[in-house]
């Protein structure tokens, strides 16, 4: 009996020659990325996640060489930034059109808790986590993907890979981004609520 690719061979129908993304390899790639990811900029970051990740992030293309030729990099809306007050007032009273997403680690967030309301959507091991649909995103992380038009607020432990995860969300077509740059440190040396 032959095997497939003999067969496909016989009757000259093309195989694809890219296989499915193996989700070891993936994790594997994005925790090398988490360990990198304090010695880079923004736009390495990004790159870094690109190249080491899913099959579908290798594809798309960031920065000016994806924009359109009638746009201009200055045409991006810049993150809004959130201080400690701002962010103190949206969990004392919650905006449902308002997200605020944690892009720590599951074990860090056991370890020192979360801003209240937070959804945890981690970066490092799951870069590719705002190119998924709806249900599979609902799938990895047990809440619906915020709504494209929705604001969404990252933060991480001290902001590098809030910001690296607000260059994601914009790449994948989230307008209304926004960073707390001061992060948990901030948020913990100020005496902000803490949920476990």
């Amino acid at each position: 009996m032959a095997s497939r690719r003999a067969a496909v061979r016989l009757f000259k129908v093309p195989v694809p020659s890219a296989r499915p993304a193996n989700p070891a390899c993936i994790r594997v790639a994005a925790q090398s990325v988490s360990r990198q990811y304090h010695s880079r900029t923004q736009r390495q970051l990004i790159e870094l996640v690109r190249q080491q990740s899913s099959p579908v992030l290798r594809r798309i293309s960031f920065g000016p060489a994806s924009a359109r030729p009638y746009s201009t990099e200055s045409e991006a809306k810049p993150s809004k930034i959130w201080d400690f007050e701002a962010l103190q007032k949206l969990t004392s009273n919650p905006n449902h059109s308002v997200i605020i997403i944690d892009v720590r680690e599951p074990h860090e967030l056991k370890e020192s808790g979360r801003i209240p309301g937070a959804l945890n959507v981690p970066v490092g091991s799951a870069p590719d986590s705002f190119f998924v649909g709806e249900d599979e995103f609902e799938d990895r992380f047990g809440r619906p993907r915020p709504p494209r038009d929705a604001e969404v607020v990252f933060y991480c432990r001290a902001g590098v890979r809030s910001r690296a995860a607000a260059g994601l969300a914009r790449d994948a077509g989230w307008t209304n981004v926004g960073e707390y740059p001061g992060s948990w440190l901030d948020w913990v040396a100020k005496g902000g609520k803490i949920e476990r």
